[in-house]
């Protein structure tokens, strides 16, 4: 993961502590098998179970109710213009 602040970028790190060594023969093994390093297939992994295919993309989903809406550009043009764009207020939790 790559968090940029400013111009600024850094790394995200996971010690992962008291993996078996059959994990790690395993994770090792399926490395070689696809070509990449230990660590490149753990961050495969974390990505593709964190991250699946199938996920929803909020982007694509609101995208597809516009087209079955039957929307057009203009429409969305007439949606910004009337739109508030007054800057929400903070919650206050007191």
């Amino acid at each position: 993961m790559t968090i940029s602040v400013k111009g600024v970028q850094s790394v995200a790190a996971v010690t992962i502590r008291n993996l078996s060594d059959e994990t790690h023969r395993a994770l090792r093994v399926r490395a070689a098998h696809h070509g990449r390093s230990t660590e490149a297939e753990i961050r495969d992994i974390l990505e593709t179970a964190v991250r699946p295919a199938e996920r929803v993309m909020l982007g694509s989903l609101l995208a597809s109710i516009g087209r079955e809406a039957g929307l057009s550009n203009d429409d969305v043009d007439n949606l910004q213009l009337v739109r508030d764009k007054t800057p929400a207020e903070p919650m206050s939790f007191e």
